[in-house]
């Protein structure tokens, strides 16, 4: 029997946000798996020549069965699947980029256990928004395979993101700093200790998870802060250093175990590295203007493929390119020279990379020292999950029309609003300095809100006093 790619997937109800196809678990059958494997390859068949196509998969309990589902699919193609198991998002974008192949991720990174996603690149890297519309408008017709492949994994992947990392530093680099990972159930667990230890680090591991556990690197909990605090007590940690769920986006914290806000940790690898021209969400601290460390800076919406798409303009005008977003995800948007050694782009988000270059830039002086000498502009941001995205939508169109209504409905009686920016949902501008954003998550049901101040205290009360009273309040 036929089936037709475009017909399968609008049913599904999986739908691309930010970075990749999300869904509920139950969304992803065999049928929705294989047509989204068709319709990408099959996107991108008239732009590159390959005869194999890489996949990989996070610690989620769905994800093997979706990876079967698509390695059938390839083989469907006439194309050799090749398997690398569980590996972070970044080590799979890598190999196959350097092996001119296109790749499938199974992973919904941050997002709850009963919801799973795709992440989809070219040989070139990250697909593009135009490229998400040419999967989900593609008809293909295609054929469900009945036999259930064994899945066989190759260490390549693995071995191959470890020497990147490791090559840019002799084998002492960090000889007496005593670093901490929080494995939870991250996709890299298993890679992350061996890399610190053969730079010299001495490596505890911390809190191994059987459990899927949803890190979101935007919006850490409470709970999380506090582990990390103790740890680094009792530990005597120099570091700590976790991702999310499939290792794009990094967690890490300074020698008193206090998390870093990821485009802080940007901001500061962007620096290490000697970058002249970033690409970033309009979500990221403007602190990065401010230190006048970069020669130029471009806004964008939220979300990886934004940025990306970014950096073709950039790379008209300056030769050291690179992006990152709040959740500390780094994108490297040319080959880099660092201490000698060539750093290939790698245009899609990494946690590795930043953590090595905050590591090497706090040997001249301690990581908070390293953040306190920046511009102290302070952002927090948080979300209220399972909200409807049809109801944040609503909710943001009586915003726009009304800013100044709209906040004091909030409780902000006394502020006033200089401006408003519409790039990626309602960034509103204070008289004072003081921002407040407020956006639907493109992965999942949840309103997003982010704020920025020049305290921590007032960044953090803008939020928590927005949501609260956007989930209390009759209006809406």
């Amino acid at each position: 029997m036929l089936l037709a790619s475009s017909n399968i997937i609008k049913k599904s109800g999986i739908q691309f946000g930010t970075s990749g196809a999300r869904g509920l678990v139950e969304q992803f059958t065999q049928e929705a798996c294989a047509a989204f494997a068709h319709a990408f390859i099959s996107s991108i068949r008239s732009e590159f020549e390959f005869d194999s196509v890489a996949i990989a998969i996070d610690n989620r309990p769905s994800s093997p069965q979706m990876a079967k589902a698509i390695i059938s699919a390839v083989k469907e193609m006439g194309l050799t699947p090749i398997y690398y198991g569980v590996v972070p998002t970044p080590a799979l974008a890598y190999v196959a980029m350097q092996d001119g192949m296109p790749s499938i991720m199974v992973t919904g990174s941050h997002i709850p256990f009963d919801r799973n996603g795709l992440k989809f690149y070219r040989p070139d890297g990250e697909i593009t928004k135009s490229d998400e519309q040419a999967i989900l408008n593609a008809s293909i017709e295609f054929t469900l395979s009945a036999e259930e492949p064994e899945l066989v994994v190759s260490p390549k992947a693995a071995v191959a993101y470890v020497e990147r990392n490791v090559s840019l530093f002799n084998s002492n680099f960090l000889c007496g700093r005593r670093i901490g990972i929080y494995e939870h159930s991250s996709a890299g667990r298993d890679l992350y200790s061996k890399m610190f230890e053969s730079l010299g680090a001495d490596v505890v591991s911390l809190e191994r998870s059987d459990q899927f556990v949803p890190i979101d690197t935007e919006a850490v909990s409470d709970s999380d802060k506090e582990k990390a605090r103790k740890w680094s007590q009792e530990h005597e940690l120099d570091f700590i250093f976790s991702t999310d769920g499939d290792g794009d986006r990094p967690l890490v914290s300074d020698e008193n175990g206090n998390w870093l806000r990821g485009d802080i940790l940007g901001l500061l690898c962007a620096k290490e590295l000697g970058i002249e021209a970033l690409a970033l969400p309009v979500s990221c601290n403007t602190g990065v203007e401010l230190s006048g460390e970069f020669p130029h800076a471009s806004r964008t919406k939220i979300g990886s493929p934004y940025v990306i798409a970014e950096f073709d303009n950039l790379a008209k005008s300056y030769r050291n390119i690179a992006g990152f977003e709040a959740n500390g995800g780094f994108l490297l948007g040319s080959d880099v020279v660092y201490n000698g050694t060539t750093i290939k782009a790698l245009p899609t988000r990494d946690a590795v990379l930043p953590a090595l270059m905050l590591l090497s830039a706090s040997k001249r002086i301690s990581i908070s020292k390293l953040v306190e000498q920046l511009p102290q502009r302070f952002t927090h941001s948080d979300r209220i999950q399972n909200f409807a995205t049809e109801k944040s939508v609503t909710i943001l169109e009586v915003a726009k029309a009304q800013p100044e209504y709209f906040l004091a409905t909030l409780g902000f009686d006394s502020v006033r609003v200089e401006n408003t920016d519409l790039t990626d949902g309602l960034r509103i501008i204070l008289v004072n300095g003081d921002v407040i954003h407020f956006r639907p998550s493109g992965n999942a049901p949840e309103l997003r809100c982010y704020a920025e101040s020049n305290t921590e205290e007032q960044a953090q009360r803008l939020v928590c006093q927005a949501l609260t009273n956007i989930q209390t309040s009759n209006l809406f």
